[in-house]
């Protein structure tokens, strides 16, 4: 049941848990200005307060807007049915793997949930649950505040940044120097790759420009350095290309080979037998890359 309720009785304590899309909210601010609020904030009902669990954006935006009452609908008078709730209707509600994160955390820390019974309640599997504690766990804080204000594109941290800490040992401080510093630059996702394989892989003073705030710089060496290529032979040019396709799906790979979603029986008969392909030219996969990269080294 829809019912509307006093902007000023909604309790803001799952903000953090949401994140931030500035583009989205600028949009919707517009539309809510033509057309009022079209559908209802969600939360639950504690005592003479509301506590919001969804509808953040909508909220700011009637705040900015001066509105007094929103439409509201509550899932619940306990914290934890209703996550459950959102978070069964997750699909639905578009909850990013982030957000459903930090609710799944929330559930087991501050409610006491085993990862059995949460599993349970959503009726998804352990595996599922897991996952999202395992991915929460790994994030440092000074990332975790960033991606979830909207200030480093999620994408870019969860498909490029992330896999290096498994690919390369690199330590959380330095992922979080990367993401910090990046923060707020209104970078694309290509760029940030393109700063990221520097940072991780260039020289300290490649880090130590980016440390600074400078991105500009950086990003023209790896532009001038691009257009070097043009002075390759097409065969040169052609290595370079597949080298550069190499590393990104070998990014890819490891990124994905440990999602929940890789289960069914077609699935795993298949990459079966892709992985057993590629276990086998491993080795002299390796052996090949270390003599090519040697050799470059000694021009």
């Amino acid at each position: 049941m829809v019912k509307d309720v006093e902007i000023s009785m909604l309790d803001l304590r799952f903000e953090n848990y949401r994140l931030r899309q500035r583009s989205v909210e600028a949009r919707l601010l517009d539309s809510i200005a033509q057309r009022g609020i079209e559908e209802p904030l969600e939360g639950v009902e504690l005592g003479e307060g509301l506590a919001l669990l969804n509808g953040f954006k909508r909220y700011r935006c009637a705040r900015k807007l001066g509105l007094t009452n929103v439409p509201f609908r509550s899932l619940g008078r306990d914290e934890a049915i209703g996550i459950v709730a959102l978070l069964r209707a997750s699909n639905d509600r578009s909850l990013s793997i982030l957000e459903q994160a930090g609710f799944v955390d929330e559930l087991k820390r501050l409610h006491q949930m085993s990862v059995a019974q949460i599993a349970e309640a959503l009726s998804c599997s352990k595996g599922w649950v897991g996952m999202r504690l395992g991915l929460l766990g790994e994030i440092p804080d000074a990332v975790r505040q960033k991606l979830f204000a909207g200030t480093f594109p999620v994408y870019a941290y969860m498909y490029t940044v992330r896999p290096f800490m498994r690919m390369n040992k690199v330590k959380p401080s330095e992922i979080s120097e990367f993401v910090v510093s990046l923060s707020g630059k209104n970078l694309s996702v290509r760029q940030i790759e393109q700063l990221a394989h520097g940072y991780f892989r260039g020289s300290e003073s490649f880090r130590d420009q980016i440390r600074h705030g400078d991105v500009m710089l950086p990003l023209e060496q790896l532009r001038q350095a691009a257009q070097t290529a043009e002075g390759c032979t097409p065969f040169e040019q052609v290595m370079l290309k597949d080298l550069e396709m190499a590393h990104k799906y070998l990014q890819r790979v490891m990124g994905k080979s440990h999602d929940p979603r890789l289960k069914t029986p077609a699935f795993r008969a298949q990459a079966q037998l892709l992985l057993a392909g590629l276990l086998s030219r491993a080795p002299n996969f390796l052996q090949s890359v270390r003599q090519l990269h040697d050799c470059c080294g000694q021009m």
